[in-house]
């Protein structure tokens, strides 16, 4: 008899029996309303494997009655779809025909575009699945035929179930009690990181190992550990995980939180990317602590040196060291958000010519075009400032830079307040 996987055996048959979900299966969730009224629509659906996507798929299929073909776009071709669209008003699909194509973000434009027609005249429905963004991977035309629904990684308290069932199933297969040490499906089940399939699949792993003595097999917490090692972690350099978890490192930092910035670099680090997470540190010194600490940026320039010059895993000490030391540092975006403004007069064509004495007047003939004539050397001056117009004359009152409210940037305002008032009123002494 050939093998069937344990995650396919007990593929539960009914929305009650799935786990997980609850914000669209809910009791009064938007796609449970959809899916028993029996108008199921075209559909994405978005979220990491294991989370039900396909059992979804299928429990659709079955209550509307509809001959379901599943395909999977790392290898489906055109031709593939035509096979099935050929089964349509036939006695194969009296009822209509469910398409449900994995993986959909591997299909090019073309293969994407070869749906379009059939979606629109409602002769198959079609229900995509996808680990990526959809808004990112999958092309408008379709988006704009179709309902995005997001499924979630699920929660270790709603994989436990799923792992008892898999527990009873092996005993009656196998003619075996099991003996499960305190915690085995706690760990379990917090280690498949919201993965249902993974969950599953370790039970049956555990089973796999453990001898059988008194008609009794016994699953323990050191077994358990060994194989949930790291099979919690959603990580893929190109995919939305990477991203998320830079996002919430920065946002961790910027809202002063060491603790939460310490957890998401963790994460980073037992994923191997160093790289990503030496970048990201540099752009937050930059970015939100600024003007408000500046000694921040070369502090930890020299804890990502460190880093990389001691490597894994020890570099998650200089940059532990850089995460709590921008997260309790005082913050100021005054540094991007001016050179964001500049660039936004630049791009939208806002410029204009440079003052002719700021011109390089370094050359034979610059003076003959008026380069550098009336130029003040500030250094000639007290103070070592004149004043003088250094912007263009169209963008002569522009302001891109705004003091921060911190202790630092205050000061510096403080002291050029002083230095450039003194300066215009002897100017105006002067006249």
């Amino acid at each position: 008899m050939a093998y069937r996987p344990l995650a396919d055996e007990i593929r539960p048959q009914t929305l009650d029996e799935v786990v997980g979900q609850r914000h669209i299966l809910g009791e009064d969730g938007v796609l449970r309303r959809i899916i028993e009224s029996g108008q199921v629509p075209n559909m994405v659906f978005y979220g990491p494997s294991g989370t039900g996507k396909t059992t979804v798929a299928n429990i659709i299929a079955r209550r509307t009655d509809r001959t379901l073909h599943r395909l999977n776009a790392t290898t489906a071709t055109i031709s593939d779809i035509r096979e099935v669209i050929a089964d349509v008003d036939t006695l194969l699909a009296p009822n209509g025909v469910l398409l449900y194509l994995d993986e959909i973000q591997y299909f090019n434009k073309k293969q994407q575009q070869s749906l379009l027609e059939f979606m629109e005249n409602g002769k198959i429905t079609l229900i995509a699945s996808t680990t990526e963004n959809p808004y990112f991977c999958v092309f408008n035309a379709v988006l704009s035929r179709a309902t995005v629904f997001e499924f979630r990684p699920v929660e270790p308290e709603e994989v436990k179930p799923a792992l008892r069932r898999a527990v009873s199933l092996l005993e009656q297969r196998r003619g075996l009690r099991a003996e499960l040490e305190e915690g085995v499906l706690d760990e379990l089940a917090s280690a498949c990181g919201g993965d249902v399939r993974k969950g599953i699949s370790g039970v049956e792993l555990l089973f796999a190992a453990a001898r059988p003595a008194n008609g009794t097999v016994r699953l323990t917490r050191e077994d358990t550990h060994l194989l949930a090692q790291k099979s919690a972690m959603r990580y893929d350099r190109d995919g939305d995980g990477h991203y998320d978890i830079l996002s919430a490192l920065q946002k961790s930092i910027r809202g002063s939180d060491p603790d939460a910035g310490l957890h998401y670099l963790a994460r980073l680090l037992e994923a191997g990317d160093l790289v990503s997470a030496c970048r990201r540190l540099m752009v937050i010194a930059c970015e939100d602590v600024g003007l408000a600490y500046p000694q921040a940026i070369p502090i930890v320039r020299a804890c990502i040196e460190a880093a990389n010059m001691l490597g894994l895993p020890e570099a998650r000490i200089p940059l532990g060291d850089a995460v709590i030391l921008m997260a309790t540092a005082p913050k100021s975006n005054s540094g991007i958000r001016g050179i964001d403004a500049a660039l936004s007069d630049v791009r939208r064509g806002n410029f204009g010519p440079i003052p002719a004495y700021l011109m390089d007047a370094h050359y034979a003939g610059a003076q003959k075009l008026g380069r550098g004539l009336t130029y003040r050397f500030p250094h000639d001056y007290p103070n070592h400032y004149v004043p003088q117009q250094y912007l263009p004359d169209r963008l002569a009152d522009a302001r891109y830079y705004e003091y921060g409210d911190n202790k630092t940037e205050q000061a510096a305002r403080l002291y050029w307040e002083r230095i450039k008032g003194s300066a215009e009123g002897g100017n105006r002494e002067e006249t």
